[in-house]
């Protein structure tokens, strides 16, 4: 499930524009950026370079994972930046009364992001965004219901629901991401599609099969994305992870028998502090069994601050990064075989899709399918367009067909 992205939002009612060298007329009163970096900086980095290159003189804020040693790389790249949180952008007024929605994003006219809460339950060793965002603290459902309807209204064709952790969504105020999602369905009409973010296995087992009902609904992308981080469950209880590899088998194993053409997504760390090749070995056995068709494949790098860091500082504990290496690409090439395995499958069907964005290569588009699996299409053709295709070829990382198409109604 889906985690806040780095996104670059342009304000133009707050805070008041400061004093500076003359800016070009279109430039905005303040940027906002919303950053990640669970991953690390660099990202986060480099979106704070574009910002600041692409509108000097123009005051930064930025909210997100916003770790100590960000900040302190990000104020040597420009004093114009200044650190907040969605709570503090929502006190602020736009106009006369109106408050901003500051946990709503727009990642194109056609997909509408909605954060449903922050923080989580969990004190993951290797995770430092906890210490940044701290405890869950779910937003208002009936609120969270108004502003789906809303983007849908104003054409929003794809909702994404996001966090930190979405599968805990609710547990503070009484209710749960199933609850939530069927509300939107109840009371959201409309031609949408619904994505759900990204879940830690241990919340959703509580509710699995609730859940699971969510998806039958056409409405709900057939997506669910549940880091596991290892296969091996010595090495999850080092991480502070709070399940068993066997309960992430049977929460996949339910969802792929129900909804076989799915996409399951997942996580999975290698080289964690003390990570010995049988625990690596366990952790390519569980994906062989469950299968994903989206995983992200990360080598440990421990972040300052964390239990892991000061696990990583124990030498008899560090892995080599030649190991880390060598482990992460035969992690790789035995997830790659998976996938196009996976959306070979797909072959010789017809899908519908929305197209998303332009390709990658001249001449073409991508879409997503019911599956939330990017498709391939042939011609350049506007986002938002829906069509019914034929998947002709698949890749690892995409389905793709390579017919001329006409719009679906």
């Amino acid at each position: 499930m889906l985690g806040t992205q780095d996104a670059l939002s342009l304000g133009s009612q707050s805070p008041p524009r400061t004093q500076d060298a003359p800016r070009a007329q279109d430039a905005p009163d303040a940027i906002y950026l919303n950053v990640c970096t669970v991953k690390g900086n660099a990202g986060a980095l480099k979106l704070l370079r574009t910002a600041s290159e692409r509108f000097p003189g123009t005051p930064l804020f930025i909210t997100g994972c916003a770790p100590k040693d960000f900040r302190e790389e990000a104020v040597k790249v420009t004093d114009k930046v200044s650190f907040t949180s969605l709570e503090e952008i929502a006190s602020l007024e736009q106009g006369e009364a109106t408050a901003i929605e500051s946990n709503v994003l727009r990642g194109s006219p056609f997909v509408g992001i909605v954060n449903i809460e922050e923080g989580c339950l969990d004190a993951c060793a290797f995770c430092s965004t906890h210490l940044v965002k701290g405890r869950l603290k779910s937003y208002a459902p009936e609120g969270i219901v108004e502003q789906v309807k809303r983007l849908v209204a104003d054409g929003c064709t794809e909702i994404q629901l996001t966090g930190q952790d979405c599968a805990c969504y609710g547990f503070d105020i009484g209710t749960n991401l199933a609850t939530l999602t069927q509300s939107i369905l109840v009371h959201v009409p409309g031609n949408y599609k619904i994505r759900l973010g990204m879940g830690n296995p241990r919340h959703v087992c509580g509710y699995a099969g609730a859940l699971l009902e969510c998806f039958q609904d056409n409405r709900v992308y057939k997506f669910m994305h549940v880091p596991v981080q290892s296969g091996s469950d010595r090495i999850l209880k080092a991480m502070n992870r709070r399940h068993t590899a066997s309960e992430f088998r049977r929460l996949t194993s339910e969802f792929n028998k129900r909804f076989p053409l799915a996409t399951l997504s997942t996580d999975l760390i290698v080289g964690f502090p003390g990570e010995t090749e049988s625990d690596f070995r366990e952790t390519l056995r569980l994906l062989e069994e469950t299968r994903p068709t989206v995983c992200n494949i990360t080598r440990f790098v421990a972040r300052p601050g964390t239990a892991a860091a000061r696990m990583e500082a124990d030498a008899g504990l560090r892995i080599p990064d030649s190991v880390k290496h060598e482990r992460s690409a035969r992690l790789a090439e035995a997830f790659q075989k998976i996938a196009r395995e996976n959306n070979a499958l797909w072959v010789g069907k017809t899908c519908d899709v929305v197209v998303e964005k332009p390709g990658h290569r001249a001449g073409t588009s991508i879409a997503r399918n019911e599956a939330y699996r990017p498709v391939a299409l042939a011609g350049d053709i506007p986002a938002g367009t829906k069509l019914q295709v034929r998947i002709t070829d698949a890749e690892a990382f995409a389905l793709i067909s390579l017919i001329r198409h006409s719009a679906r109604k």
